[in-house]
């Protein structure tokens, strides 16, 4: 099987969740036999064309440049990005021949999607990772906000199939993107605990002073920080913890525009000595973080998923998050992490207090949450999930007059 995959993430140009998916998925499809070729922006540099050997398949990565716009909005740049992926796309299937499917993954890059889609009369399928009605709290106010909406409908309103990380997210396109039930399959997010499991006994203590002293206890977050991950919420969290915990460092690592707000309101607190925001880290500073860290903490009033969450537990770092979205699904409360009331700092604290004050119930719901991300959320999994959703799209085409 061949497929045709777009997405506006792949590294080197990683900014959430969706890039992360993709990475981790596309090695495990080319090991079922899936030939994957990818079209994405080249945003970060990378070599205009990257062999990727997947064993049984591979993977060719194709980095298009970009649809550069300077002065003007988000939404238009990402159009005429479209129209470059759109072209390029248009190019390799005149040279290669057509593909079995076209996977899109989100808004960003529908409009190239459904342009292929109708040009070669390849079926589309569509994994939304998240929807901008529920970035933005149901305010689709603005005129962008509307455009990313309606781009949203479009795109799952012309898959043949859509992808869905979560039971949450499944319901959330049914009833703001109007997609059928029975048309939404769900397949969750994964994460390689290798990547942890090969810190097991290293020695990390040196590294561990580059974050906090020896005496202090680290609470960590990762993550873009934007509102709708509730950071903000920690920080009204954290006095409320150092009166109990005075000996504890919070390591906020990211990037994004709703930072800057962050740290001043950190310093109204009277907690930015008690609070580092580490900026943008590499993947090896951020997984040994998660092994030296005390607790992880991912505060989101909005999460499709929360792959984070599934680090930490991978990580074998007891975890505290909201109980929203897909976290709600991934974190059983009191068995494999601990749940607080959404945009609520003193459910918060006492989450996290709980797990700094028992640490042998903490090490109890580590070891479920390692057990259960080994058992469910392993990419190998997902992969065949994902290719039982290609097949049938596959095998229904044939049958099928365009």
């Amino acid at each position: 099987m061949r497929v045709l995959m777009l997405s506006w993430e792949y590294p080197p140009h990683n900014v959430g969740g969706l890039g992360k998916h993709v990475t981790e998925l596309i090695p495990e499809l080319n090991r079922k036999g899936v030939e994957i070729h990818l079209l994405t922006p080249g945003w970060r540099g990378g070599d205009a064309e990257e062999i990727v050997d997947g064993g049984e398949a591979d993977t060719t990565v194709h980095r298009v440049e970009p649809g550069w716009v300077d002065r003007i909005d988000f939404f238009t740049q990402a159009q005429r990005t479209n129209l470059n992926l759109e072209l390029f796309g248009r190019g390799l299937i005149d040279r290669m021949g057509k593909f079995d499917l076209i996977h899109a993954h989100d808004w960003l890059v529908a409009q190239a999607g459904i342009a292929l889609k109708h040009a070669y009369k390849t079926p589309l399928i569509a994994t939304i990772h998240a929807t901008e009605h529920g970035r933005n709290r149901g305010w689709l106010g603005g005129e962008i906000q509307r455009a990313i909406h309606n781009v949203e409908w479009w795109l799952t309103f012309e898959a043949w199939r859509v992808i869905a990380c979560s039971n949450y997210m499944r319901r959330e396109i049914e009833q703001v993107l109007r997609s059928p039930w029975d048309k939404i399959d769900v397949v969750p997010n994964g994460v390689e605990t290798g990547r942890f499991d090969c810190l097991e006994g290293v020695d990390l203590a040196e590294f561990r002073t580059h974050y906090g002293a020896p005496d202090e206890r680290i609470v960590f977050s990762v993550g873009r920080i934007v509102p709708e991950k509730g950071l903000q919420v920690l920080l009204e969290a954290v006095p409320r913890v150092l009166s109990q915990q005075p000996k504890t460092k919070f390591i906020i690592a990211g990037t994004g525009e709703y930072a800057s707000h962050l740290k001043h309101r950190a310093w109204e607190l009277g907690v930015s000595d008690r609070v580092y925001f580490a900026g943008f880290i590499s993947d090896e500073a951020r997984d040994r973080l998660f092994k030296v860290a005390d607790l992880a903490v991912f505060p989101s009033i909005y999460e499709p998923f929360g792959i984070v969450a599934l680090e930490a537990m991978a990580a074998r770092t007891p975890v505290v998050v909201t109980d929203v979205g897909g976290f709600a699904e991934v974190v059983e409360n009191n068995e494999t992490g601990m749940k607080a009331y959404p945009d609520n700092p003193d459910s918060l604290a006492w989450a996290i207090l709980h797990c700094l004050l028992r640490p042998d119930w903490s090490q109890a719901r580590v070891e479920n949450a390692y057990k259960k991300v080994r058992s469910l959320y392993d990419w190998s999994h997902i992969a065949q999930q994902t290719k039982d959703v290609y097949q049938r799209v596959a095998d229904e085409r044939k049958t099928t007059v365009w």
